[in-house]
This record gives C-alpha cells, sequence and structure tokens, in this order.
C-alpha cells in the first residue's frame, strides 16, 4: 500500500518542477536596438591652431540613448584615404578641444554593446555621417608704417605672396608684385611712398590642405 502512495506524490513533484522551468515570465526579455550617431562641429572653418568642440549624440531606435558603449573620433587629413583614430569617450559625451592641422575631414563612430547580462538591451553599431573643418594659415603684420613684414604660418618657406595695390578700398586692386617667403616662412616688402591715399592687399593663395589667407593695408602721404 505504501508503494502506490509513493508513485502519486512523485510525480506531482515533477509536474511542480516542470512548472517552475517553463517559459520566463513576462517581460524579462530583452530587446535588440539599431542607433543613429550624430555629429555637429561648433565651427567648420578655423584659423591654424585653433580648436572645435564636437557635439555627440547618440540615439536608439526605441527612443532612449544606450546606457552604455563608447563612441569613437576618427580623423582624414587632406587627401589621405586613411582614417586615423583620435579620441574615445562614452556614448553621446561631446569631444572638446579638437585641434585640425589641415584639411581634415571627421566622423563619430558608436560602436554598440552587448549585454552583459540577461537583463541588458544589445544597442547595434552606427557611425555619423563625415564633416569637413578647413583650415586656413596665418599671417601676422605690422602696426603701422611703409615696411611689412610678418610670418605666414604653417609651412611656408620660400613661397609666394601676392601684392595688389587700389586707390579704392574696396574695388580696383591690381597686382603691383609677388613677394618670397625666406625658409622660415618670413616676409618683408617696403611699399613706395606715393602721394595720396592707397590701399595695399597681400594675399596668401589657398592649397589643397589649406584656406587662403592675407590682409589689407593703407597708406598715405600728403
Amino acid at each position: 500500500m505504501s508503494t502506490t502512495r509513493t508513485v502519486p506524490a512523485l510525480a506531482a513533484g515533477l509536474l511542480g518542477i516542470a512548472t517552475v522551468i517553463g517559459p520566463a515570465p513576462a517581460g524579462s526579455a530583452r530587446d535588440t536596438w539599431t542607433t543613429t550617431t550624430d555629429a555637429v562641429p561648433d565651427s567648420t572653418v578655423v584659423e591654424f591652431g585653433e580648436v572645435i568642440d564636437i557635439a555627440v549624440d547618440v540615439d536608439s531606435q526605441g527612443g532612449d540613448a544606450p546606457g552604455a558603449g563608447t563612441t569613437t573620433l576618427y580623423a582624414r587629413e587632406g587627401a589621405s584615404t586613411t582614417w586615423r583614430r583620435v579620441a574615445t569617450s562614452t556614448a553621446s559625451a561631446d569631444f572638446l578641444d579638437v585641434r585640425p592641422r589641415i584639411r581634415t575631414a571627421y566622423k563619430v563612430v558608436y560602436g554598440g554593446h552587448a549585454p552583459e547580462s540577461p537583463q541588458q538591451d544589445t544597442y547595434e553599431r552606427s557611425e555619423s555621417d563625415p564633416f569637413t573643418v578647413e583650415v586656413s594659415r596665418t599671417i601676422t603684420r605690422p602696426k603701422g608704417g611703409f615696411t611689412l613684414k610678418g610670418r605666414v604660418r604653417p609651412r611656408f618657406a620660400r613661397r609666394t605672396i601676392i601684392v595688389k595695390v587700389s586707390s579704392e578700398q574696396d574695388t580696383g586692386y591690381r597686382r603691383f608684385t609677388t613677394i618670397r617667403t625666406d625658409r622660415r616662412g618670413r616676409y618683408r616688402i617696403a611699399l613706395p611712398r606715393r602721394t595720396g591715399t592707397w590701399y595695399w592687399s597681400l594675399v596668401v593663395r589657398a592649397d589643397a590642405n589649406y584656406l587662403g589667407t592675407g590682409y589689407k593695408w593703407e597708406t598715405w602721404v600728403s
């Protein structure tokens, strides 16, 4: 008689175990989300030596920013076809004080995030649209007088500067001469002491890596 009682009790125990290891409770399954990454610089034109800040925003298909993962800033300088890593930060953190040395394209890549536990969502990788920051050379100038001298940076050794002149401040400029910098990028020109008021323009041409630069200068002789 005791044997016939044990069998039903054992069967009841097995049914209880089957209920515990059955389908997981509702809401325990996690999701996989696609993401979008936006990167916006505070300026796309700077002088050599200046820095930019890049605002970063990473969002998911679900409408929330990923709570984990990293973003990486990449740069492609000049005519290069290779992206190099500049800096890495947490998701949606901005990149500050980025210093382009020459004309440079940038993009930001969110690396995605794989869950470390069953309670976390999965976020897929995404990257921003590239943007380009133009860099202009700098030129120093005197504070007054008929002798113009200064320095052009960077890397402007033994290159030409165009000098133009006009009797009108905004129009009518024609080429006066060209001068050449020395091995350190320094220039010097003594302007003629012409009677009347004259306007001079020094022009540093643009090239593949840098925007042009220059300035205007006024002289007068009574």
